[in-house]
């Protein structure tokens, strides 16, 4: 795959802001601080983790454990959005999606982010450690890792790095499996392959949205390097989807869940499948998006019906 310039136009600075109140700028920094963490992605891994715990816990819900592994999880989820952000905060500087976030528009002090994004991702281990179990502390160990000091540094270097984006993505539901069982079981290698196939073509339709943005950060993304027209993303992203569906069906073979299941998970490849179709055929920016609604509507609908057709609630079968 050959690499070209980016050719995007370098942003214009930013306006000064008006001087705020101080309310005004207490309320800032609370957002601020809230957007370090990345609220929305945190949550996204929290819900995983639930359901890997879950789906790990037929019939009994231990619930202190439970709640252990999502505030250990979301310490760590929140230290690695910290530190994230504070390695990328000069190629965020140059992306106008980005170029707003705190540490970019110097509302927050680098050394600040650092300092909480190192407290809170070693607290979160610890706490998985002693209050679940030291393979889960491993799991979440294994994801700030590979989501720092792999998948982070990858996006300067090679337009594959989603390759290794993908597996930090993918291990939250292992870390709440093995919160529960404290074991490494087939179900939850199932959920690892699920969500690892899953964020393909979810981040092809983001990284096609803002391609500009990402070669003018001098990000090396699968679209900045297309040459067809979206051709080639549009074929990546209609392979992924293709291999997602086996996959997902995975769990009714590991009786995690029933036929209910297999349905739902069949009916909703078919639609993920048919919307990278779509932008196969016709390369765009409304396409894409239309990739990405598919893929946020995909994964919480499949994970919801995993829980209300598997072992847990006894349905499965029935």
């Amino acid at each position: 795959m050959n690499t070209i310039e980016a050719t995007a136009p370098p942003l214009p600075l930013a306006t000064p802001r008006p001087l705020m109140k101080p309310l005004d700028t207490i309320q800032q920094r609370v957002r601020d601080w809230a957007e370090l963490v990345k609220p929305r992605l945190t949550l996204m891994v929290l819900f995983t983790v639930a359901a890997g715990f879950v789906l790990a816990s037929p019939g009994f819900l231990d619930w202190s454990l439970f709640l252990h592994a999502l505030l250990g999880t979301s310490l760590v989820a929140a230290g690695a959005s910290a530190l994230n952000q504070y390695l990328e905060r000069d190629t965020d500087a140059r992306m106008r999606r980005t170029r707003n976030r705190p540490l970019p528009a110097g509302r927050l002090a680098p050394r600040a982010a650092l300092r909480f994004g190192v407290l809170a991702a070693c607290g979160g281990l610890i706490y998985l450690s002693v209050l679940t179990n030291p393979l889960a502390a491993a799991m979440a160990a294994s994801t700030l890792v590979s989501y720092v000091f792999a998948y982070t540094p990858l996006k300067r270097i090679s337009a594959w790095n989603t390759l290794g984006g993908a597996v930090p993505g993918a291990l939250p539901p292992v870390i709440g499996w093995t919160a529960a069982t404290g074991t490494l079981e087939t179900g939850a290698g199932c959920l690892f392959l699920l969500l690892f196939l899953w964020q393909f073509p979810h981040f092809w339709a983001i990284a096609w949205l803002y391609r500009d943005d990402y070669a003018r950060a001098g990000l090396k993304m699968v679209p900045t390097l297309d040459q067809e027209g979206g051709r080639m993303t549009g074929r990546f992203m209609v392979q992924s989807c293709i291999a997602l569906i086996p996959v997902s069906l995975l769990p009714v073979y590991v009786h995690v869940a029933g036929p209910r299941y297999f349905w739902i998970a069949l009916v909703l490849g078919a639609m993920f499948l048919a919307f990278a179709g779509r932008f196969l055929l016709q390369p765009s920016q409304e396409r894409a998006r239309h990739v990405l609604w598919a893929s946020l509507l995909y994964l919480p609908v499949l994970l919801l019906a995993l829980l209300w057709d598997g072992p847990f609630l006894g349905l499965a079968g029935t």
